[in-house]
């Protein structure tokens, strides 16, 4: 009797080591489609908060600059007049047009496919709308605006 109940049993063990092996396997599958999304959602989040900082220094800069009003509406990529401390005294205008050649420099380093836009809209209170625009893989692309009044001097 007792070798008939070693014989029945014999290749449990291997039948239980596959199974095993099948369920550490979509376990692992798992954990590493978990790591992928958060690498990406991580991703995303440092572009979302790239995007909000340039929008925001592009409004301190028009901020600081308000004599300029419409020199800041553009789709371009401004002009370096090398009005930086130390160097050369720039018009308002000409300021205007050196901050969008800096803040297009900045999109560029730091966003992929990046374009950024500023549209002035003359009022009692001029009002400014800073819209950046990036490729995000998975989402197409994403903007961000920001809108700002800035009362004349």
């Amino acid at each position: 009797m007792t070798s008939t109940l070693k014989h029945s049993q014999h290749g449990f063990g291997l039948v239980e080591a596959l199974v095993a092996l099948v369920v550490v396997s979509v376990g692992m599958i798992g954990i590493a489609v978990l790591y992928g999304q958060g690498l990406a959602a991580s991703r995303t989040a440092l572009f979302r908060t790239q995007a909000v900082n340039l929008a925001s220094d592009m409004a301190d800069r028009i901020r600081l600059n308000r004599r300029a009003g419409a020199t800041y509406q553009t789709g371009g990529a401004g002009t370096n007049r090398n009005c930086e401390p130390g160097g050369n005294t720039c018009t308002p205008a000409q300021m205007a047009e050196h901050d969008l050649f800096v803040w297009n420099a900045q999109i560029d380093r730091q966003l992929p496919g990046a374009d950024g836009v500023v549209v002035f809209t003359a009022a009692a209170q001029p009002t400014y709308s800073i819209r950046i625009t990036w490729q995000e893989v998975g989402f197409g692309a994403i903007t961000h605006q920001l809108d700002i009044r800035v009362p004349d001097l």
